[in-house]
C-alpha cells in the first residue's frame, strides 16, 4: 500500500530496511538503508527491459537485502504538479502492491518528491571532479541515495519531535497528576 512517512514508520519490523529507488526510462537506480534507517547506500541499477524482469531483479533486492519498504522517487513538476513521468512512477507503485504476493513481501510504499534530486547529484559528482562517462554510470543509484536519505532524515527528524514531546511531558507532568 501507498504509506506517507508517519504509517512507514509505525509498520516498519525493527531492524528492516528501506530499499530507495530513481525510477527512468532505461534504467532504475536503487540505494539501502541500513538496518537503523540512518544512511542511504547506493547499490545498484536496474537495466530496464520489460516489467516482469525488472520486477524479479527487484524482489531478488527486496530478499537478499531484507527489505521492508520501498521510498519510490515521484518526479514532479517545480510547481507541485504531477505529469506524464509522475504518473508513470505512481503506475509502478500500484503494480508493485498489486504483485507484492508473486514478489514475497508486503508492499509499503512511500512516494517521495524527488524534485532537482539528480540535479544535485550531478552538481555534488562535477564538484568532485567526476568525468561525464563516470557520472553516466553512477547517477542514477546516487539519485536513489539522495531520495532515500531525505526520507530517512525526514523519519529521524519525526523521531526526535517525538522523543522531545515525550520529555517534554515527563517535565510537566500528565494532567492527570495536576488536578
Amino acid at each position: 500500500m501507498i504509506l506517507d512517512l508517519d504509517a512507514l514508520a509505525a509498520a516498519l519490523p525493527k531492524g528492516r530496511r528501506l530499499l530507495g529507488l530513481d525510477l527512468g526510462t532505461k534504467t532504475i537506480g536503487m540505494a539501502v538503508s541500513d538496518p537503523g534507517l540512518v544512511v542511504a547506500s547506493p547499490i545498484g541499477t536496474i537495466k530496464r527491459t520489460k516489467l516482469g524482469p525488472d520486477l524479479q531483479e527487484l524482489a531478488r533486492i527486496i530478499k537478499d537485502y531484507g527489505i521492508a519498504g520501498i521510498v519510490l522517487g515521484l518526479p514532479l513538476n517545480m510547481d507541485g504538479s504531477t505529469g506524464p513521468r509522475a504518473d508513470a512512477t505512481r503506475s509502478f507503485a500500484q503494480v508493485l502492491i498489486e504483485r507484492g504476493d508473486q514478489m514475497k513481501w508486503e508492499p509499503r510504499i512511500v512516494l517521495w518528491d524527488e524534485r532537482l534530486s539528480t540535479v544535485a547529484v550531478e552538481r555534488f559528482m562535477i564538484a568532485d571532479d567526476m568525468t561525464r562517462k563516470r557520472r553516466g554510470e553512477v547517477v542514477d543509484k546516487m539519485a536513489a541515495a539522495y531520495i532515500l536519505q531525505g526520507a530517512l532524515d525526514g523519519l529521524a527528524h519525526r523521531r526526535r519531535l517525538a522523543a522531545e514531546a515525550l520529555e517534554h511531558d515527563d517535565e510537566n507532568g500528565s494532567d492527570s497528576d495536576r488536578f
